[in-house]
């Protein structure tokens, strides 16, 4: 309290100098007295985040997330948490500036950013600077490979597949199912590869794939691709891709009368793919991958971890029960608690090369809002996933896959 009120003392008497004098802008005011950091009272926390520009909004979650954790969880160690932005403008060559003007200031971890792009052109300066960062909804491979120093807290694309044959599997009890793409998309592929491998080595039969078609991107018809989903009688199919091109083919296999679920990945949570959705559409025709779910009705008892109460606690009292929080906003969370984590474990006067190696060790594991994280060699998550579906509007979580190590 005493300090509290001594540094507002000091920053009135500034005002009165600037006032007095008129030689002092705001700007070195702001540098003197607001910026200005004691290392040994707080440890920053860097947050690499496009705050303007056209990627903002889509941001806006991850940011929240961050900010509601640092709210919950405001210091560690004894320290307060200084949260460092540093806005990358949603652009390419601004990210390199904005990497370069943070790591200067030597946080311990850095969260974000969004986008693939930013991350990634973000990464070589992360790496040089030895300082641990974490994704927190890039889904690219690129992000983190070859860089010790980058994690993600949400699987890659291509794990999606996997999860989303082991649900077919592990709770439908499938021995087969049915894949259909786009052309010339090379995540859907890499998805649908990742899906399919998942299928034959659980199955051991190379047959467990029945159906396998592929479309145009922006194609309008799928009568073609349907009549020989129909013949095949597969009624599991995954399918990757645009939600725009899947929303329209489940429509209009509804229009059909295909008794189906589709299989998507975690864009689907999307509400204007739901929106996109016809009235013919019901529950059982689609389940998707999700990292979170407010809903617990289809969760394990381990999976509702005590992170995952204070966050929704914490979630309704900063803005009402009337909304349910974002996957990206609840990886926002966690990927902020998993530094503090770390951090914590570290020793007391520890580097960021320090912290990165806690997050590097093979047992290091937290139990967050969207369940329990480990990392891979790759800084890829080991973790728990939710396979989701479109009830009344909301979603609903149907099964949850548990990590495999």
């Amino acid at each position: 309290m005493k300090r509290f009120k001594a540094t507002i003392v000091i920053a009135l008497l500034a005002v009165m100098m600037m006032v007095l004098c008129g030689c002092t802008t705001w700007d070195n005011f702001k540098a003197a007295f607001i910026d200005k950091q004691d290392p040994e009272t707080t440890i920053q926390i860097g947050v690499l985040e496009p705050v303007t520009g056209a990627d903002s909004k889509a941001a806006e979650d991850e940011i929240r997330g961050i900010q509601l954790a640092n709210k919950v969880h405001p210091n560690v160690n004894g320290k307060m948490i200084s949260l460092v932005f540093s806005d990358d403008k949603s652009d390419i060559d601004a990210t390199e500036t904005a990497a370069k003007t943070l790591v200067d200031k030597k946080p311990m971890v850095i969260l974000g950013s969004y986008g693939n792009v930013y991350s990634l052109a973000a990464s070589p300066y992360i790496k040089e600077a030895k300082i641990p960062a974490i994704a927190i909804t890039n889904t690219n491979p690129l992000v983190t490979r070859n860089n010790p120093y980058y994690f993600r807290v949400c699987y890659v694309s291509a794990n999606q597949g996997d999860l989303l044959a082991r649900y077919i599997l592990e709770s439908e009890k499938e021995a087969e199912a049915g894949v259909l793409l786009p052309r010339d998309d090379d995540v859907a592929l890499a998805e649908a590869t990742a899906f399919t491998d998942r299928m034959k080595a659980e199955t051991d039969d190379d047959d467990s794939i029945a159906y396998y078609e592929e479309y145009t991107i922006g194609q309008k018809d799928y009568t073609e691709v349907l009549t020989k989903l129909a013949e095949s009688k597969v009624d599991k199919v995954f399918l990757p891709g645009d939600y725009t091109d899947d929303a329209n083919i489940i429509n209009q296999a509804a229009d059909m009368g295909l008794k189906v679920m589709f299989l998507g990945d975690s864009e689907w949570e999307n509400p204007e793919f739901f929106n996109m959705l016809s009235n013919k559409v019901r529950s059982s025709n689609i389940a998707f991958v999700q990292f979170f779910s407010s809903d617990n009705s289809g969760i394990e008892g381990e999976a509702i971890t005590k992170e995952r109460r204070s966050f929704l606690k914490a979630y309704a009292e900063e803005y009402g029960n009337g909304s349910e929080p974002s996957e990206a906003m609840a990886l926002g969370y966690d990927a902020y608690f998993v530094a503090v984590d770390a951090i914590d474990k570290a020793p007391d006067d520890a580097s960021a090369e320090d912290v990165q190696k806690i997050l590097s060790d093979p047992q290091y594991s937290f139990e967050g809002a969207t369940g329990l994280i480990n990392f891979s060699k790759s800084g890829d998550p080991i973790k728990t996933a939710y396979i989701n579906t479109w009830q009344k509007g909301k979603m609903a979580t149907i099964y949850t896959v548990e990590a495999l190590k």
